[in-house]
């Protein structure tokens, strides 16, 4: 358990002087009564025995703890709380290599991408939880799958075309971001930042994953290994489905990397290649309206995840009552209010 406004425990503090200073007057108050003898004994003279003794703190030991949960609520406990819920998860998996960077889409592919990625968010459904991986000549996670739409913006708008093209390692990084997110809490999402590129895939994660899809944002074009329809046909047997969302067109354009000039074009065939392979669909960038029908395809499942949670009111209400049961008890056993 941890607390949001953890210097206020120093409040507890306050309740073992509160208890000296109590039991200090009480004990001024029996050697005044003392002092009186025989008379200033209770009805039935049984105030020595040890169980009349014990039902007169009742009062006190009920305000002592009343008293320490309110301060506990004062500096607001928050606990982890196992919270089940129904939903899906979506991976953005972003082209982010140096083609990204011409104009035949206004003002350039990578921001037509961004922006048909950001309408994508918008429509987010409770039941939904979106992550985003990027890709050039290797593949990395930016944001773990989580149904705030304010993070997923904030990975989206981070993006910048760098490198080469491998939309494999776009493809086997999604699939790993969701067998860690399907593992739990206790999975660890990221390890290098900033992997460099390798002769070997990354070893596939086992499992199948049907509540998951995976949306490609590329202009389609591969220049590294592996053989991205590979990781399709991987996707597939894992049960993902792969959406593919075409980045430029066809006519193409031409632009400078470094120093040289290229030519890049869209390349519709392997999209629908890719799509075809997992069960999903190609969609134009033109028309991101259209990408409303991934959400209408995301089969979701029951979970149950760990969330933080504030229980203050727990701990107040708790409080509150034992305080009014130590109140009550003092009247019926004291004859008096604490």
């Amino acid at each position: 358990m941890t607390f949001l406004w953890a210097p206020l425990l120093v409040l507890v503090l306050a309740i073992p002087l509160g208890v000296a200073a109590y039991l200090a007057a009480d004990r001024r108050r029996r050697r005044r009564l003392a002092g009186y003898g025989t008379l200033a004994s209770p009805a039935g003279g049984a105030s020595s025995g040890g169980a009349d003794r014990w039902r007169r703190r009742i009062p006190a030991a009920c305000m002592v703890a009343g008293l320490a949960l309110v301060v506990l609520a004062l500096a607001r406990p928050e606990a982890v709380v196992s919270v089940p819920r129904v939903e899906g998860t979506v991976i953005l998996a972003f082209d982010v290599s140096g083609s990204m960077a011409a104009t035949d889409l206004a003002p350039t592919r990578m921001e037509a991408a961004k922006a048909a990625a950001r309408a994508f968010v918008e429509r987010q459904p409770a039941t939904v939880r979106i992550g985003v991986v990027a890709f050039s000549d290797s593949g990395f996670s930016i944001q773990v799958p989580t149904d705030d739409a304010v993070q997923v913006t904030a990975a989206i708008d981070r993006l910048a075309p760098e490198r080469g093209t491998a939309i494999a390692r776009g493809i086997v990084t999604a699939l790993t971001t969701i067998a860690t997110d399907e593992a739990g809490p206790g999975a660890g999402f990221y390890t290098n930042p900033s992997p460099g590129p390798s002769a070997e895939a990354s070893p596939l994660p086992a499992g199948t994953f049907e509540s998951a899809v995976i949306v490609l944002l590329t202009d389609g074009e591969n220049n590294q290994t592996p053989d991205p329809l590979e990781a399709a046909a991987a996707a597939a047997e894992r049960k993902v489905r792969i959406f593919t969302v075409g980045i430029g067109t066809a006519a193409g354009s031409t632009l400078e990397i470094e120093g040289f000039r290229v030519h890049s074009q869209l390349d519709e065939a392997v999209l629908r290649q890719i799509a075809d392979a997992t069960g999903g669909e190609y969609f134009a960038a033109a028309d991101p309206a259209a990408l409303t029908a991934v959400y209408d395809s995301v089969e979701t499942h029951l979970v149950v995840r760990p969330e933080p949670m504030e229980v203050t009111s727990l701990f107040a209400g708790a409080g509150l009552l034992i305080l009014v049961a130590g109140g009550i008890a003092s009247l019926v056993v004291l004859g008096r209010a604490p």
